[in-house]
């Protein structure tokens, strides 16, 4: 039984909030590390982890010594220490749209790309804007990407499932996407190229995405943090380029394509041709959010500006994909040998076995049983 008393007699008037335990059971970086708790550390055998998800805690995933030093630079030159304004500073904000420009029709001013502390700040930063109506519910992947779920029953926002179908490459099930959603739906998360699957989206498959989205008037979230990290034949085409039919709010980070996950920076990119998300109030929550939460490193925003020049200059990006690959070859003969019915990859550091709910269930049942 609760006491929330003491010796004297005292009744204290505070508790911990509830919701914080509630999310956080469903977060990914929880379950890995109740997972790396059940290891037996004195057994003497080497741990062989073939799913962390952070490329720099491999010695076989550097980055580029260039970029090291632009940082060092950056700090050394005196202009980064002082307070960031919330959205970013003006000349990272332009870095980043020329860096995603690139095929969109519609190209990205300055205006509408906002810095933050890495991919889960952007993530947290959109489901909040989007959760202001008690009744709302949100469209996550199955499987996915846990922070997408842990964020929005923090934010109080319903979440409903729509399913991957292994057997299409892992393309959405649009006919499951439509029957879950109602009149108090407000958006979808799409993450292409896709964690956990691996599978990079086709033109055509988007382009239905799309089309789906404006016939439910909701917008696209689009995670793009592995853009970088393509390997397969198919090539990563941005959601941003269908902004025209659905307005798309598109999620980055340089975490991947540039193996510096604890640098925490990334961005959130409104595409927005026909002013929907300004005229629905999306913008200004969003802008809203930044103000209440701390702003990503003034160090690495100043270093981002030139970051993706010296990408072109020096292929930073390139150097992780060719480490990648090679790493995907290690991979293909682990799978080989251990599991025939490991799903192919093209764009992740890890692979999926098809059966999936089975996976859950052994795992979630074996640490049970452990604790």
């Amino acid at each position: 039984m609760a006491n929330n008393g003491n010796a004297n007699g005292n009744v204290w008037q505070f508790k911990g909030n509830t919701a914080t335990s509630d999310a956080a059971a469903v977060a990914l970086r929880k379950l890995v590390f109740k997972m790396f708790r059940n290891y037996n550390l004195n057994s003497g055998k080497p741990i062989l982890a073939p799913s962390p998800g952070d490329p720099s805690a491999s010695p076989s995933f550097l980055t580029c010594p260039v970029a090291e030093e632009a940082v060092a630079a950056a700090a050394r030159s005196g202009m980064a220490n002082s307070y960031a304004p919330s959205p970013g500073i003006l000349k990272a904000r332009r870095a980043v749209a020329d860096y995603l420009n690139g095929e969109l029709p519609a190209k990205l001013k300055e205006e509408d790309v906002y810095i933050t502390g890495g991919c889960n700040q952007a993530i947290e930063i959109v489901i909040d804007s989007l959760a202001g109506n008690s009744v709302a519910n949100i469209l996550l992947p199955r499987p996915g990407y846990p922070h997408y779920d842990a964020r929005a029953l923090y934010s109080c926002l319903e979440i409903r499932k729509y399913d991957l179908l292994p057997q299409k490459d892992w393309e959405i099930d649009l006919d499951g996407l439509e029957a879950a959603a109602d009149e108090n739906t407000v958006a979808m998360v799409l993450i292409n190229p896709n964690n956990p699957c691996g599978n990079v989206y086709s033109y055509d498959h988007l382009n239905k995405v799309a089309e789906m989205a404006r016939k439910l008037g909701i917008v696209v979230i689009s995670d793009e943090v592995y853009k970088h990290v393509v390997y397969g034949d198919r090539p990563f085409i941005p959601m941003g380029i269908f902004a025209s039919i659905a307005p798309v709010i598109t999620l980055g980070s340089i975490s991947k394509g540039w193996v510096v996950p604890g640098w925490r920076i990334g961005w959130i990119a409104m595409n927005d041709p026909n002013s929907i998300l300004k005229s629905t109030g999306v913008i200004q929550a969003i802008e809203d959010c930044l103000d209440l939460t701390p702003q990503a490193s003034l160090i690495l925003q100043q270093y981002w500006s030139s970051l993706y020049r010296m990408d072109i200059d020096h292929g930073l990006t390139e150097l992780m994909l060719d480490q990648v690959i090679r790493g995907n070859r290690v991979g293909e003969t682990f799978t080989e040998q251990a599991y025939s019915d490991m799903a192919e990859s093209s764009n992740a550091m890890f692979r999926l076995q098809d059966d999936m709910f089975i996976l859950e269930n052994r795992y979630i049942n074996t640490v049970d049983e452990k604790n």
